[in-house]
């Protein structure tokens, strides 16, 4: 089975098994704060007022036993969550800053996430500085026992408003290392054409981060189906080997750098941004 075709049927079977189960079970989420089913309740914290000008703000997903969300880049078995900021007002671009995810394994495969609670830290930049700000904000995500259920929650704040802002600092503490702080060389990526698409292979000069090792591969455009990494040492080197596959199932050009590779452990993690042809 090709790369191309492990993609279709790996997608055709979650979309079945999604469809059942929410046939059977559905969930809607609705505004924060409301705790949806007893599944997830979420909330807005209103932060501060940065040193650049732009406010920083809170999400706090709060999630019921046994039950999980996922991170930007979910893994196989995952949902990645989707943000529509289109009804807010004096807001001119938002950016979303990811705490150091876990990793989880269920029925053969590997997803990336949160389980209890995470704050996920909204930076907002203005249109108008010293204005008030009102976000209006639409999420799509995937929260997941032992099946996922897609969910939509609708989240409303106005900003400034005083807060407690140590939840947030903390989520921002937690984020990976970036390569510089973590102590990593330079990472080289080998490019290799496929029938459907291309083979990357990093090699990435890092210490061990302890216990197992992940390291996930994304890239600009979020339609490339990209698969899990193999994950492998070599001396002092991480290897990490991804298939690519684009909508086309055809090779196609690659700009290293924009490759991004997030190394997990059960310690650590490790943002890098780009390689270069080794």
């Amino acid at each position: 089975m090709n790369a191309y075709v492990a993609f279709m049927f790996r997608n055709a079977f979650k979309s079945a098994a999604m469809a059942l189960f929410c046939a059977t079970a559905p969930v809607t989420p609705g505004w924060a704060g409301n705790d949806v089913s007893g599944v997830i309740r979420a909330e807005v914290l209103p932060g501060w007022t940065t040193k650049s000008g732009t406010h920083m703000a809170g999400l706090r997903l709060t999630l019921a036993d046994g039950w999980k969300t996922y991170w930007r880049a979910p893994g196989e078995a995952g949902i990645p969550p989707q943000f529509n900021w289109a009804g807010s007002q004096n807001i001119a671009g938002v950016s979303v800053h990811w705490p150091r995810p876990e990793v989880f394994h269920q029925n053969g495969l590997r997803s990336i996430g949160y389980k209890h609670q995470v704050v996920l830290p909204v930076e907002l930049s203005p249109r108008q500085a010293g204005q008030p700000l009102v976000l209006n904000g639409e999420i799509q995500l995937g929260v997941c026992q032992d099946i996922c259920v897609p969910a939509t929650l609708s989240i409303h704040a106005n900003l400034p408003a005083k807060s407690d802002s140590a939840p947030i600092k903390a989520a921002l503490a937690a984020r990976p290392q970036n390569a510089r702080a973590a102590g990593v060389g330079a990472v080289t990526c080998r490019v290799e054409p496929l029938s459907d698409g291309l083979r990357l292979t990093a090699r990435i000069p890092v210490k061990a981060l302890g216990g197992d090792e992940v390291a996930v591969i994304e890239l600009s455009d979020p339609s490339i189906w990209i698969s899990e990494s193999q994950v492998s040492r070599q001396g002092r080197y991480l290897v990490a080997v991804s298939d690519m596959v684009p909508a086309d199932a055809a090779p196609f050009s690659l700009d290293r750098s924009t490759v991004r590779i997030t190394l997990l452990s059960d310690r650590r993690a490790v943002d890098i941004r780009g390689c270069t042809g080794d």
